[in-house]
């Protein structure tokens, strides 16, 4: 405790120097410090980790009471981000009964597809409620047998998992209505590679993540294993996720810029060397037939993928073939095309009658589109844009450095998954197989997002409550009295400041300097 206090001393006295504050001051300020309780000293901390030219101090704010040994009284949850996840998950329900009715109908039971995804919804704010009481020190502990789960089921499913539309994804057990379970390990991989790199990052400092050893080798290893045992699922939008994130993280933590200029550089040969190839021979007799080389080209280089071959061609010229590979892309541009400005109405959709595959799952937001048209589908995206934004803003604030780099990820992992998404409905990017976030069916994947936002709602618990507004900052801020005492009015301000003052509190509910004139006081009395 005493090395605790004694770090925090030397910090507060270049605090107050760069502050331009006198010697004389400065080691009164620090003897003064050292002889303040823990207490004291963790409000201190706190107001210190405060933004400093928008750069967020975690050396400061990770001088609390729980560093120290004490135990911290947490906050409630961030109210914004809790009400926007309910909201966006309720609406995700609405329009997830409204898509998958027709199919369920044909199919014998039109509720079913919403009865289990009302059921996972349901378990999964349970679930969501753990995670925000969970600390996030007690997460911290278990990132890395986390990291070692999630890569023993990538390599299980690879052997046992199950085959659906060529690609073997899935791990669970098949049963019959409720009784089936399966997930994918990709799901967990993502939330497993963003607590355990911030582990890393936390244990190896600011210093370490500069040096290639540690900001960079470790990254590389661990995100090149699982992402080799995704393209042997395949999985190719999981490794894509994963790659991207592993950057993010990097960045957040701190790894110095120059490491990433390999990583561009490579990007940009290979744009170029496909630019190239793709160009053909400027001996070409027709327009149509090189632009006909150049999907040739595309497709050779996509044929390295296996089934992505396919969906490059789909994705290049849905017209191509409009019954088989471009048929799915063909329906979604229908049913974003149909819904105009303001909808057909909600459940009102045409395309969702067999003609839109997947149309509960990774193509709903095409139902949106159709039902609620461009202004539902926009508003959609805002609430998803405030969350995100709201996330980043908790990053930011957070206490320690850990919690701020998992709210990071799993924020940054949201926006990801929703931007490919509508990408994919909209054809500007070529089918991946990502669901929409708290709206397509899956309950595991949606047990795991809402872990996920129980996690950032435990790192918003440990944020200091004074950005809320309440009694305690204000009481500091001198807007509030404390318990027992009485608020000093701007009058009795004027008159203490023109004299002397002797006492330093009103607890006692007396006063014995020179701001009433008449030399005495009288309760409730103004002078």
């Amino acid at each position: 405790m005493s090395e605790t206090i004694g770090s925090y001393t030397e910090r507060r006295r270049e605090m107050m120097r760069a502050s331009g504050k006198s010697q004389a001051s400065t080691e009164q300020g620090a003897q003064h410090a050292a002889e303040q309780p823990v207490n004291s000293i963790a409000e201190d901390a706190g107001e210190a980790g405060r933004l400093v030219s928008g750069v967020p101090q975690w050396e400061n704010r990770e001088l609390t009471k729980e560093y120290t040994g004490e135990a911290v009284k947490r906050g409630r949850v961030d109210m914004p981000f809790l009400l926007l996840t309910l909201l966006i998950l309720m609406i995700g329900l609405i329009m997830l009964f409204s898509a998958s009715f027709v199919r369920g109908y044909y199919s014998g039971d039109p509720m079913k597809v919403f009865i289990r995804q009302l059921v996972f919804a349901i378990s999964g704010l349970a679930i969501m409620v753990i995670g925000s009481i969970v600390r996030t020190k007690f997460i911290s502990r278990w990132s890395y047998m986390l990291l070692f789960i999630s890569i023993i089921f990538l390599v299980a499913v690879i052997f046992v998992g199950t085959k659906v539309n060529g690609a073997r994804r899935w791990l669970g057990v098949e049963g019959g209505g409720m009784a089936s379970f399966s997930f994918q390990p990709s799901e967990i991989a993502k939330l497993a590679l963003i607590l355990a790199f911030a582990k890393w990052t936390c244990d190896k400092g600011q210093a370490g993540m500069k040096t290639f050893r540690f900001g960079v080798l470790p990254y590389i290893l661990v995100t090149g294993i699982m992402v080799l045992l995704l393209m042997r699922e395949p999985h190719i939008s999981a490794s894509i996720i994963l790659l991207v994130l592993a950057v993010i993280m990097m960045f957040a933590g701190g790894t110095r810029l120059v490491w990433f200029t390999p990583v561009l550089v490579a990007l940009i040969a290979v744009v170029w060397v496909v630019g190239v190839v793709s160009a053909g021979s400027p001996e070409q007799e027709s327009d149509s037939q090189n632009i006909s080389d150049q999907l040739s080209q595309i497709q050779w280089a996509a044929g390295r993928f296996g089934y992505a071959d396919g969906r490059i061609d789909a994705w290049l010229n849905p017209e191509a073939d409009p019954l088989d590979g471009g048929f799915q892309i063909r329906q979604s541009l229908y049913a974003v095309g149909s819904g105009g400005l303001l909808g057909q109405g909600l459940g009102q959709s045409r395309q969702k009658y067999l003609y839109l595959p997947e149309e509960h799952n990774d193509y709903i937001f095409a139902v949106i589109c159709e039902e609620l048209g461009y202004i539902g589908a926009v508003l959609i995206l805002m609430l998803f844009a405030l969350l995100i934004i709201r996330g980043y803003w908790l990053a930011l604030h957070a206490k320690s450095r850990y919690g701020a780099l998992i709210t990071t990820g799993i924020t940054s992992l949201l926006a990801i998954q929703v931007f490919l998404n509508v990408a994919v409905v909209t054809n500007l990017l070529p089918a991946t197989g990502i669901s929409l976030p708290f709206f397509s069916s899956g309950g595991t994947a949606l047990w795991i997002q809402l872990f996920q936002v129980g996690l950032v709602l435990s790192v918003s618990r440990e944020i200091p409550q004074d950005r809320e507004g309440g009694r305690q900052a204000k009481v500091r801020q001198g807007v509030l009295p404390q318990d027992g005492a009485r608020l000093e009015t701007v009058r009795q301000k004027e008159l203490r400041n023109d004299g002397p003052r002797q006492d330093s509190a009103w607890n006692d509910g007396s006063r014995q300097d020179s701001a009433w004139n008449d030399g005495s006081r009288k309760e409730g009395v103004r002078p």
